[in-house]
């Protein structure tokens, strides 16, 4: 059994941890806090980037951009977004067991797969997973730009546009609240028929409108569709972000707790240990005034 002094080491031990844990708890919080805003500031772009797109698609039948043309799939990528730093609970292995349980369903079908990893985590995993990783970002911080992420993301769009890739998917952490983060796998293109809205789609195609288009048609759709696949993920990364955070303060508080919870145990076997000792010192003295009497 640990003696008295080892006990009130390890207590203070436990101690300092836990100052260190409920910091880093309270750091969390706040960038949690300023993550989910620029969150929530993205979405509106994205949403009105899907409604133009959608009337434009829908107005116009004469020209199909290639990541609206599904082809046979011989070969996925998959644009993997995780964090760049630990201690964040589950969050990275819940994430990379739906990837791996998406490229599984491949199985059987002679489909290969290749990787664009935006975060340190991810290029860890990838070291021991194995895996064909083209391009990979790290240290892209809490408030990234579009322009730290560009390289893996457009690396994979070329290889699409040039026949290389049959069909890319987005992996990352929806945040869905501050206790809640759900894994998803979501297919980035060529975009799904429900990219732009299920029935609201289905009633702007009755309702079609026409327009006058300038410079062109393709070069306006080109363009447009573009900017919508950066904002998908980038909106993915900022999702990432928020989810980090708040699975890495609800971690930190249950550290924090833990380490309590250790101490008190801790402090009531000393208290045994220190009342036995006592009890043994006073038995003793008892014990030997007795036989000197």
């Amino acid at each position: 059994m640990a003696s008295l002094k080892e006990i009130r080491a390890k207590v203070t031990s436990i101690k300092s941890t836990q100052k260190i844990t409920r910091a880093m708890q309270m750091v969390a919080a706040s960038k949690m806090r300023r993550a989910q805003d620029r969150m929530e500031l993205g979405r509106p772009y994205a949403d009105s980037m899907r409604r133009v797109i959608s009337h434009l698609v829908n107005a116009s039948s004469d020209y199909k951009h290639p990541y609206m043309v599904s082809r046979a799939v011989n070969k996925v990528g998959y644009i993997v977004i995780t964090s760049d730093r630990g201690l964040a609970g589950g969050l990275n292995i819940n994430l990379f067991k739906a990837l791996t349980k998406n490229i599984q369903s491949y199985e059987g079908q002679s489909v290969q797969a290749e990787f664009a990893v935006i975060g340190s985590k991810g290029v860890s995993f990838f070291k021991n997973f194995g895996g064909n990783v083209t391009s990979a970002v790290t240290d892209y911080g809490d408030n990234p730009t579009f322009e730290q992420l560009n390289a893996p993301v457009q690396a994979m769009l070329d290889d699409y546009a040039n026949g290389k890739l049959d069909r890319i998917y987005v992996v990352y952490n929806q945040f869905i609240n501050a206790m809640t983060q759900k894994p998803t796998v979501t297919q980035l293109v060529p975009l799904p028929e429900t990219a732009f809205g299920g029935e609201e789609s289905a009633i702007q195609t009755e309702l079609s409108w026409d327009y006058i288009y300038e410079p062109d048609i393709k070069t306006l759709i080109d363009g447009l569709l573009g900017r919508y696949i950066e904002s998908i993920v980038y909106q993915a990364v900022m999702e990432n972000i928020a989810s980090e955070q708040s699975s890495r303060m609800v971690a930190m508080k249950a550290a924090t707790d833990n380490a309590g919870e250790l101490i008190n145990d801790l402090q009531l076997v000393y208290n045994k240990l220190r009342q036995a000792a006592i009890t043994r010192e006073i038995s003793e003295i008892v014990g030997g005034a007795a036989a000197v009497s």
